[in-house]
């Protein structure tokens, strides 16, 4: 297995790195003490092509794969991840849900606009009552004429208040049944489709996370995906996926947190030494380094299956376990690193230590990623 970075993945992760530092860096804490959600810096990401990284070119897209997909959302996530966390859920729920599900005439309307950011998506599975039980969800969608009419709520939606269109999985069944749910495209404006609570987060608070309501929210019959009854079964395939997003992004925290670490533990001076000379401090960055490593190769193994098409199940939930639970382990460390001053807003270790617990729990939980992983291994 070749490990090298090719040409296309180097130039990526470099624009990224670029346009991060450009256009982000100078404004991390001010929108995250804010919780500016800055429209703008996806604007100029679509411009770049990192609002459709994976949309084939003819719809608009860089036609890119996996491994430069996990470049770009693991640079964006090294200066922040709230930011990262934004890019990826665009990416890889809401548009890659239409561009793996819908019909060509839904491609061709609403992919070209994501790919360059002129909408931002959302995408709404998670419900009040169901979060890892999403199969008991409330929302029902039910056919009325040419139109479908929503009711019920969708919370904890990554662009919930700003999104210009979600792709919305509503019950068109029985509850529980796994072939009893349907999804739909919605269209912000769409009379009855509103925007309701905004969270007030302890992390990736510059990533807007809100519900979203339907109150007899009529929507055209074609805009429904795929076939009536398929939303859960589309939305599982598109988690699996979803998963190397959130693997990338933990990757892009650790990596963030463990440079910070280091540069320092080089800089500070205790007892007439820098502390990276002490053991206690050097076998802590000697862990966080072997952890990223793992994190990383089992990363790009997921995407290297992904790419060639095969099933990604158990690797993207092992992926997106290991690196989410050691992104909180490298945070924390890095915070004992930098001691008092590591607790303070004026080093970048303390909002790595509140934006990585999201990764435990986003996209499915480490419980439920357990689940999945015994499961495959126990067929």
């Amino acid at each position: 297995m070749n490990f090298d970075y090719s040409e296309t993945q180097q130039m990526v992760a470099e624009a990224a790195k670029n346009f991060a530092i450009q256009y982000i860096k100078p404004h991390v804490m001010e929108w995250d003490e804010s919780q500016t959600f800055p429209t703008h810096v996806f604007k100029k990401a679509g411009e770049l092509g990192f609002m459709g990284v994976l949309v084939p070119e003819v719809y608009g897209g860089s036609g890119l794969g996996y491994h430069e997909y996990i470049a770009i959302i693991e640079e964006i996530s090294k200066i922040d991840p709230s930011i990262g966390l934004s890019v990826a859920a665009h990416n890889s729920l809401c548009t890659n849900h239409i561009l793996s599900f819908g019909n060509e005439a839904q491609k061709k309307k609403w992919i070209p606009k994501l790919a360059s950011a002129e909408l931002i998506g959302a995408w709404g599975l998670t419900e009040h009552n169901t979060g890892s039980d999403a199969g008991g969800m409330n929302t029902t969608a039910v056919l009325d004429g040419d139109h479908y009419v929503l009711n019920g709520a969708k919370n904890f939606i990554t662009h919930g208040e700003t999104g210009d269109i979600a792709v919305v999985v509503a019950r068109t069944g029985e509850k529980g049944d796994s072939h009893g749910m349907s999804a739909f495209v919605v269209e912000r404006g769409t009379k009855g489709f509103l925007a309701g609570k905004k969270e007030n987060k302890l992390g990736m608070r510059a990533s807007e996370t809100a519900e979203l309501i339907f109150q007899d929210c009529r929507i055209p019959k074609e805009n429904l995906l795929g076939e009536l009854g398929d939303g859960f079964i589309q939305s599982m395939k598109i988690l699996d996926g979803g998963r190397i997003s959130i693997g990338a992004l933990s990757l892009g925290i650790a990596k963030g947190a463990a440079e910070a670490a280091i540069k320092y533990s080089k800089e500070r001076e205790q007892f007439g030494k820098p502390i990276s000379k002490f053991q206690g401090i050097s076998f802590k960055l000697a862990d966080m380094a072997t952890k990223i490593e793992a994190a990383e190769l089992m990363l790009h193994k997921a995407a290297y299956l992904k790419n060639k098409g095969e099933a990604v199940t158990k690797i993207g939930a092992m992926s997106k376990m290991y690196a989410s639970e050691i992104c909180v382990e490298i945070a924390n460390e890095a915070v004992q690193v930098h001691g008092g001053y590591g607790y303070t807003k004026d080093y970048p270790v303390e909002k790595f230590y509140r934006d990585a617990k999201l990764c435990t729990i986003g996209e499915g939980t480490t419980e439920i990623q357990k689940l999945v992983i015994a499961r495959e291994i126990l067929k």
